[in-house]
C-alpha cells in the first residue's frame, strides 16, 4: 500500500506521510522513502524537498507492533530507516522537515536529518524510547549530540519526555514553532524561499561540511577546496557576483 503522496509545486517537492493512525514506521514504509527519495535528490528542477505528514502526527515513531518481533531478520529491516535519513542528508539541495505533528521516537530522528526543521504549535516532539526498554536507536543517539552536545543529548534520551513545541525551540531542537492555523502557508512560503536560493552551492556546502566532519583540520580544508573548486564552475555563482555587480537581485536556477 502506497502511504507516500508526492506531489509537486514549482521547484518545491513534497512527500506526505499518510499512513493513519499515527505514520507509524513500518518496512514498507521505508522501502517505498527509498524509492521515492533518490529521483527527488536526482532531479535538477527539485530545488527544495519537504517532507511532512498527515493528520495529527508527522511521524508518531516505529510501529511497535512490528518492533515487538526481535527477530535479527526484522530489526534489520527496521533499521533501514537510517538510510531513509541519511539519504536525506546527502540530498544536494535543502530539504524541510514540516512537522505538521506529533514528531516521535523515529520521526524525531527523521527532522534531524534534514536542514530546515518546523514544528507545529499543535505539537510535542520528543524521543520516548526509553520508555519502552530501548534507545533511540535508528541515528537518534548519534545526531542528537551532533545538534545540542552529549550532556543534554543523553538526557533529554534518558529522560524521554514529550516536548512542548516552545521547550523544543529553546534547546534548539527546532528552529521554528509555526501556529497550526497558518503551518500549511508558513511551510510553503518557507519551502519556495529556500528553492530560489543557489542551490546547487547548498548542496555543495552540505557535503563539504558532512565530509569534513571530525576530520583533522588539515584534511577538511582540503574537501572544502574540492568543494569551491567545484562551486566555481556553477552558473549560479557566477550569477550571483555579476548581480553584485549590477547591482540587481540574482536569478539563481540551482545549477
Amino acid at each position: 500500500m502506497t502511504v507516500l503522496r508526492v506531489t509537486r509545486d514549482g521547484s518545491v517537492a513534497t512527500v506526505r506521510i499518510d499512513r493513519p493512525p499515527a505514520n507509524a514506521v513500518d518496512p514498507a514504509m521505508i522501502e517505498e522513502f527509498l524509492v521515492v527519495l533518490p529521483p527527488l535528490a536526482a532531479d535538477p528542477e527539485v530545488r527544495c524537498i519537504v517532507v511532512t505528514g498527515s493528520g495529527r502526527f508527522f511521524v508518531a515513531g516505529a510501529d511497535i507492533a512490528v518492533m515487538r518481533d526481535l527477530s535479527e531478520e526484522n530489526q534489520a529491516a527496521m533499521r533501514r530507516w537510517i538510510d531513509v535519513q541519511r539519504a536525506i542528508e546527502l540530498a544536494p539541495k535543502p530539504v524541510i522537515a514540516g512537522m505538521n505533528g506529533h514528531a516521535l521516537g523515529g520521526g524525531a530522528e527523521l527532522s534531524l536529518a534534514c536542514d530546515l526543521r518546523i514544528l507545529s504549535s499543535a505539537a510535542s516532539f520528543g524521543f520516548p524510547e526509553i520508555n519502552l526498554g530501548l534507545f533511540p536507536g535508528a541515528g537518534g543517539s548519534q545526531r542528537l549530540p551532533r545538534l545540542v552536545g552529549p550532556y543534554l543529548a543523553k538526557r533529554l534520551m534518558i529522560e524521554g519526555e514529550r516536548l512542548a513545541p516552545r521547550q523544543a525551540l529553546d534547546l534548539g531542537l527546532v528552529d521554528r514553532v509555526v501556529d497550526a492555523a497558518e503551518f500549511d502557508s508558513v511551510l510553503a512560503a518557507e519551502a519556495h524561499r529556500l528553492a530560489a536560493k543557489p542551490t546547487a552551492a547548498i548542496g555543495l556546502l552540505k557535503r563539504v561540511v558532512d565530509e569534513g566532519w571530525g576530520l583533522p583540520i588539515g584534511d577538511a580544508l582540503l574537501r572544502e577546496e574540492k568543494g569551491v573548486q567545484a562551486l566555481t564552475r556553477t552558473a549560479d555563482a557566477a550569477e550571483g557576483l555579476q548581480a553584485f555587480l549590477d547591482r540587481r537581485e540574482a536569478r539563481f536556477i540551482g545549477r
